[in-house]
């Protein structure tokens, strides 16, 4: 496990206070609303998603969700798929969208800009509980390309520096705070803002705009290193060699992806670095959703019947994983508030 295990799942020597993030979204914070009497009239909820469970593949999940959300509101309800993390970012935090599915650093940014936006619920861990509920952020490279990363016979990041990096998007957890963290402690770096632009310490730095993006970016060549996680990649990536959860694994693209990696087929990465990083929150802004509504979704969203659903959640190993692959069958939705994101916060700096 590295070193980043630590401060995520044991709260007490985080000290990464002053990790500013790159051109994040800025504002003044807003005092949550008590009163919704408007909101209750609502005759459709909104649902932001960002960029990487917009893609296609997911689609089936969200329709599945939305059913669900009306079944449990009796209201209308919308989808709103996005390009960036950003339009997400400001859709949930302005109240034009009143539920969203985020990262914890893009919630994080949200609430900075509106109290009103809170999480009620994230995913639990194998067990069915948030004591290691985690998922997996990587560093990879191109498999033909592993072997300039060894060192000792093991998988490092020490020769990273000067190479063509990939992000997510500055906004991302997984994508982009989780690994720039575990870089600047391996190289000691002071100034953040080096790893985020071209011509410091990589001599190129990208943003694929998703996870998926960030992945192709890698497989075209385009970067020599990428950062990206495991539950949005696995519709499109297979592990043939070790597994996602074992660092040093490859992994292959499958013969049935579909777009972007559908031109990609065959194409092998190798994960250099993994770094646990907390589940993403489901929030909703509680000036903009009604009282009555918030505990509707929440009851419906932590319920067993939720947790069962296959369109939503995939058995651990599925062929075709939903937007939730589970880790066991103990896996669900669970309640959770604000404290519980502390060590993120403590990351992002807020």
């Amino acid at each position: 496990m590295s070193k980043l295990s630590k401060s995520l799942l044991g709260l007490s020597f985080l000290s990464v206070v002053g990790l500013g993030l790159a051109g994040c979204a800025s504002g003044t914070s807003t005092k949550s609303s008590s009163s919704n009497t408007d909101a209750d009239k609502s005759k459709a909820i909104t649902v932001v998603f960002y960029p990487n469970e917009s893609a296609k593949s997911f689609s089936t999940s969200r329709d599945a969700l939305k059913k669900s959300i009306e079944k449990a509101t009796g209201k209308t309800v919308k989808l709103q798929t996005t390009t960036d993390y950003n339009v997400a970012i400001q859709a949930i935090s302005s109240g034009k969208a009143q539920l969203a599915y985020m990262g914890a650093n893009g919630y994080i940014q949200a609430h900075h800009l509106s109290k009103d936006v809170v999480p009620f619920a994230a995913q639990s861990d194998a067990e069915g509980t948030l004591k290691k509920a985690t998922y997996n952020s990587y560093l990879m490279v191109q498999q033909k390309d592993a072997k300039q990363y060894e060192e000792n016979g093991k998988y490092s990041i020490k020769n990273v520096k000067g190479k063509k990096m990939s992000y997510v998007s500055n906004s991302s957890t997984s994508g982009f705070l989780i690994p720039t963290a575990e870089l600047t402690r391996e190289f000691n770096i002071k100034d953040t803002q080096k790893l985020s632009q071209s011509g410091d310490f990589f001599s190129k730095v990208l943003y694929g705009g998703s996870h998926q993006g960030s992945a192709v970016n890698l497989l075209k060549g385009d970067a020599d290193v990428a950062a990206f996680d495991d539950a949005d990649l696995m519709p499109y990536l297979k592990a043939t060699e070790g597994s996602w959860d074992k660092v040093g694994s490859t992994f292959t693209v499958k013969d049935d992806a579909e777009a972007p990696f559908n031109s990609l087929k065959g194409k092998s990465v190798v994960n250099i670095a993994m770094m646990p990083v907390q589940q993403g929150p489901w929030v909703y802004n509680t000036k903009t959703l009604s009282k009555t509504d918030q505990k509707k979704i929440a009851d419906e969203f932590t319920s067993k019947e939720f947790a069962n659903n296959e369109k939503i959640f995939s058995k651990p190993g599925a062929k075709k994983p939903s937007m939730f692959p589970k880790k066991s069958e103990k896996t669900q939705l669970i309640k959770v508030t604000d404290k519980w994101y502390a060590p993120t916060h403590k990351l992002v700096g807020y």
